[in-house]
């Protein structure tokens, strides 16, 4: 199975977990500014992954290259998630990046796996939780950064 990994990344934190999933997988990651349409059509899986900034906006770089997303065709398409956030700093916007992420795929007809359960995460709310779950996986590198190899593990073991 080939698996993309787009992935956005100021700080270095949401690049490092995009490294750690492409390890684990055999995938390749690929920063949104070098991406191209190909990268997100072109494989069996696409995992997109960004930092959610502040008030709940996505990462830069993602914000400057959405049209490259929204230019894929990804109807069918096996998509899923991952954000970075910090709970504790931004409880009413804790990873509204992944929740963004998740609506542009979903109006492209992309199918989204991967929803993780919002059990051990203390946040007020989030645009990325639909229907009692995440839509994808969570991740807290500033106060949860412990827990992050065995969701990435046990997040990657019902995708592939």
């Amino acid at each position: 199975m080939s698996v993309t990994i787009i992935f956005g990344s100021d700080g270095g934190a949401t690049k490092g977990v995009a490294a750690k999933i492409s390890k684990k997988c055999q995938g390749r990651p690929v920063n949104i500014k070098d991406a191209t349409t190909a990268d997100f059509e072109n494989c069996n899986l696409l995992i997109l992954g960004s930092p959610t900034y502040g008030d709940g906006t996505l990462q830069t770089d993602w914000e400057d290259n959405i049209d490259k997303l929204r230019a894929a065709n990804l109807k069918g398409k096996k998509v899923a998630l991952f954000g970075t956030g910090d709970q504790q700093a931004y409880p009413t916007s804790f990873l509204n990046a992944m929740g963004i992420l998740y609506d542009e795929v979903s109006d492209l007809g992309a199918q989204v796996v991967g929803f993780t359960d919002t059990a051990g995460f203390d946040y007020v709310e989030s645009t990325a939780e639909r229907d009692g779950r995440f839509v994808g996986l969570a991740l807290d590198q500033d106060t949860q950064s412990g827990m992050t190899e065995k969701r990435v593990t046990a997040w990657l073991s019902q995708l592939l």
